[in-house]
């Protein structure tokens, strides 16, 4: 027998999602734990991968696989396809491995033609319900599976409404849907050229066909690279018996969470219609109603789904994403899924569920995806310019957050703002899986109808991007560029501002202030640090940075670049005079006028920090970024040194470099002019002699010596720096412990480390540089050709997001190893950009690094995912016993 790539639902479980899907694992999943789950059957992810090659067809013994499972669903519930007088319809939907909501496709009523829908009239008794279910098929199948343009049928919808001057789908009756029929079967002639494809067995074809084709159209290949889908995991797909919510008043359908998922309250939370299909209720079309509600309605359909909702979230330990329809008043479940959520969200139920018995604490630290907590980590609404600020319109606090920006009306025109470098604010009638691009661009997202489960809700939520949804007081004309409400209209490029928490769309543009956290989040991060061993450390170059970082968690700066210090508009005539100076005496006076100003600067940073740790990286860029490069700036700097402004032109002229990264700078830079480190080593170690004698607190400053590719060179720069230490003292008459170390970020400094530790007390992996000179990118131009790596698949991230293990963490490897062969208490850590991202955190975790270092606003991320690390490899040891 060939490999199996069909299984029914009685045959699979929750742990088989790599092959099944995540849908199709649930689907099997609740069928054996005895949920009413209409029968069906899910073709294997790897039946996807291998339509891909076979040219993009279903193959023979494919085919025959189906056949045989179809048969058995007939079989269980006495109908057939095509049948006149009890007809067996099918949906046909995607199930990846990854949840990816509102970007894959759904057919539904699929086996109606001529025939079926009188069969479908007979074993119902009702002709509206079955022209109703017929018409819907007609659209999504050549949608879906054809390709012609939904609107088009839409058109006709709307034509149909007016001739008949109702409002709604519902108020159309029999007669209006029979003539409907007709009309999207011309739709179809017309753009096909053939007639409505009447045979089942040729529509299921085609349909499996169009879901696995799915799997790579535009809008599933933007969402995969927003959220790290591999693309090469493939869809399953879904066929499963109809039940049907349009049949009527004690018919319906809806969407529900076991908790909120924008706050975690531990109730169900969600939305149906009465009458209606699944798509009605996420695609915004009729405005739903709270699933409260259903209990006045049907309070024993509404009793039978709240025990199931507890038997889920019992049986799958985590909040549930639950999809029902009610068929006559008999209930049936079509899917659940692990619900997405909001960060605020995620947390409380974690917390919750840690706190109800149901999970340990290391299964909570690793339910948070450590990129989440970026939503909560930015600033909301100052409370004082809300109360002043209009309010245009209430919404749905479809997802929260406080954003702010111009309104556009289009996704491209989203995405050309940003790339302008403007603010943008998605304003549409209701979002479609075309719009992902511009979502993802957008600030926030307002739509004018849909609810709180529709497309721009959920996709919003899993992005953690504010949304205000179903926004009724709001009349949106896309065409024409313009949003209304009462007498106010907003063209494209007004400001409006969005509060997601609480579905208000407010005019201008309201100032923002910094995050508390509190409550749960302090509770959850405190079990975060009890388990994490790697120590965060922040790159911070201000006191207010410093400030920031140290509220977030930070246990020290692991990088102080000193050069920002010099680029403020007072102190750069200092620096440049420092660099244009024509002897070492002049030099010396320009120091000498940025002493102070350093001193300064670091005694604040060092009250900030108290007694954590300090790196200060000494002067790294080349020096021709502090001096002017246009001729009127030149004139003015000329003027102010009393210099002719040729002369300063000729010195401008002759710092410039072919590849200034790999010029004159860092070390390089205190080689030629060793005044330049001696003066800032002077001013980190008189601020540490001040901290001490005026607030009794003794720093251990650590002096970052940057650049060094060779061990010689930090022999001589390093005595420069032990000389200036030693006048120090000996002018103060006092003395303090002090660190002296050095950034590996040049690969010979990598390999020859047993060298460099016998000078270095510290080694601070600077991966920026280390990654541009270990692959040979310029960091300044790699974004002109990195794109194209990862959009052709060469590379799954560029390397200076993602740590490269393989590469540039050999090197690192190396030096770890190389550097406590010579020096067994080295101090190790990190300080490029991916000391806050999470894989590269492991990494660094797992090749037994001292600390990671990032910006402020990463370092509750990098804590977490430096826990995650721990709680792994508990995971890993456990299997191996």
């Amino acid at each position: 027998m060939g490999k199996k790539y069909v299984y029914s639902f009685k045959e699979g479980s929750k742990e088989m999602k790599s092959l099944l899907g995540g849908k199709g694992s649930n689907l099997a999943e609740m069928t054996n734990i005895g949920l009413p789950v209409p029968p069906g059957f899910t073709i294997t992810t790897e039946a996807c991968n291998r339509f891909y090659d076979e040219g993009q067809k279903l193959w023979p013994e494919l085919l025959e696989e189906i056949y045989l499972n179809l048969a058995e669903v007939e079989k269980t519930l006495g109908k057939r396809f095509s049948d006149q007088s009890n007809p067996l319809l099918v949906s046909v939907r995607s199930g990846a491995v990854f949840s990816m909501p509102g970007m894959m496709d759904t057919i539904l009523n699929l086996g109606l033609n001529d025939d079926a829908v009188k069969g479908l009239i007979s074993s119902t008794g009702n002709e509206r319900f079955a022209y109703d279910s017929y018409r819907r098929f007609i659209q999504m199948f050549s949608d879906i599976a054809m390709g012609i343009p939904k609107r088009k049928f839409d058109e006709v919808m709307e034509k149909m409404k007016e001739d008949k001057g109702v409002h709604l789908d519902t108020e159309l009756e029999a007669e209006d849907l029979k003539e409907l029929v007709r009309r999207f079967k011309d739709v179809y002639y017309e753009d096909m050229g053939t007639e409505f494809p009447q045979d089942p067995m040729k529509q299921l074809q085609l349909a499996i066909e169009a879901v696995f084709s799915s799997w790579n159209n535009p809008r599933a290949v933007i969402y995969r690279k927003l959220h790290d889908i591999p693309g090469n995991l493939g869809t399953a797909v879904n066929v499963q018996s109809m039940v049907y919510g349009n049949m009527g008043d004690t018919s319906g359908t809806g969407v529900a969470f076991t908790r909120n998922p924008a706050n975690g309250e531990n109730k169900i939370y969600g939305e149906f219609l009465m009458n209606a299909q699944g798509e009605d209720v996420v695609a915004g079309i009729r405005t739903p109603k709270s699933i409260s509600e259903l209990e006045e309605v049907m309070p024993e359909v509404f009793e039978e789904f709240r025990k199931v909702t507890n038997i889920l979230e019992s049986h799958y330990r985590d909040m549930q994403d639950i999809e029902f329809t009610i068929e006559k008043g008999k209930l049936f479940m079509l899917q659940t899924r692990t619900g997405k959520r909001t960060t605020q969200a995620a947390i409380n139920i974690a917390v919750d569920l840690v706190n109800e018995g149901k999970i340990s604490k290391d299964e909570a630290i690793l339910r948070i995806e450590p990129n989440q907590l970026n939503q909560l980590l930015h600033p909301a609404f100052d409370t004082k310019k809300l109360a002043e600020s209009e309010v245009l319109a209430k919404g749905l606090p479809a997802s929260p957050g406080a954003a702010s920006g111009k309104i556009y009306f289009h996704a491209k025109d989203v995405v050309e703002a940003k790339g302008r470098g403007e603010k943008a604010i998605l304003v549409r009638q209701e979002t479609s899986p075309e719009d992902i691009e511009g979502m993802i661009m957008a600030e926030g997202i307002l739509t004018a109808r849909g609810g709180m489960t529709s497309h721009a809700a959920v996709v919003a939520r899993g992005m953690g991007k504010c949304c205000v949804a179903g926004c009724s007081e709001v009349r949106v004309d896309e065409l024409q560029k313009t949003m209304k409400s009462g007498s106010i209209t907003l063209k494209e490029g007004d400001y409006i501002s969005l509060d997601g928490s609480i579905g208000t769309v407010y005019l201008g543009d309201i100032p923002k202030v910094e995050p508390e956290l509190s409550g749960h989040f302090g509770e959850f991060m405190s079990w975060v640090d009890e388990v994490r061993r790697l120590k965060v450390r922040t790159n911070a170059d201000t006191p207010k940075d410093s400030a920031q970082a140290v509220k977030f968690g930070a246990e020290g700066i692991g990088l102080c670049r000193t050069e920002h210090m010099f680029f403020d508009e007072a102190r750069i005539p200092a620096v440049r005079r420092m660099i244009v100076s024509n002897s070492e005496t002049q030099r010396k006076k320009a120091l000498e006028e940025l002493l102070p100003l350093q001193r300064k600067d670091f005694y604040e940073i060092y009250k900030i920090m108290e007694e954590r740790p300090v790196t200060i990286r000494l002067l790294d860029p080349p020096l021709h970024e502090f001096l002017p490069s246009n001729a009127k700036d030149i004139e003015e700097l000329a003027k102010s040194m009393g210099i002719a402004a040729e002369d300063l032109k000729d010195t401008v002229e002759s710092l410039e470099e072919v590849n200034p990264m790999l010029g004159h700078r860092g070390c390089r830079l205190a080689v030629t002019y060793p005044e330049i480190y001696r003066m800032q080593t002077r001013a980190i170690i008189e601020a540490a002699l001040d901290y001490k004698v005026n607030d009794g607190v003794e720093i251990v400053p650590e002096i970052m010596i940057p650049l060094i590719g060779d061990a010689d060179e930090l022999t001589y720069v390093k005595k420069e720096v032990i000389a200036e230490i030693e006048d120090v003292f000996r002018e103060r008459s006092d003395s303090i412990e002090y660190m002296i170390g050095t950034m590996i970020e040049v690969p010979r400094a990598a390999i020859t480390a047993d060298d460099i530790a016998k000078e270095a007390e510290f080694f601070s992996f600077g991966t920026n540089d280390l990654t541009q000179m270990g692959f040979g990118f310029s960091r300044d131009d790699s974004g002109k050709f990195l794109n194209a790596y990862v959009d052709k698949g060469i590379f799954a991230k560029s390397p200076f997001e993602v740590l490269d293990q393989r590469g540039i963490g050999k090197m690192m490897e190396i030096a770890v190893d190389l550097g406590r062969k010579t020096r067994p208490d080295i101090k190790l850590g990190i300080c490029g950009e991916h000391g806050g991202e999470p894989s590269s955190v492991e990494f660094c975790h797992r090749i037994g690094l001292d600390y990671v270092s990032c910006s402020p606003y990463r370092v509750p991320i990098a804590r977490l995912a430096a826990a995650q690390a721990v709680v792994k490899e508990r995971m890993n040891l456990q299997l191996d016993k």
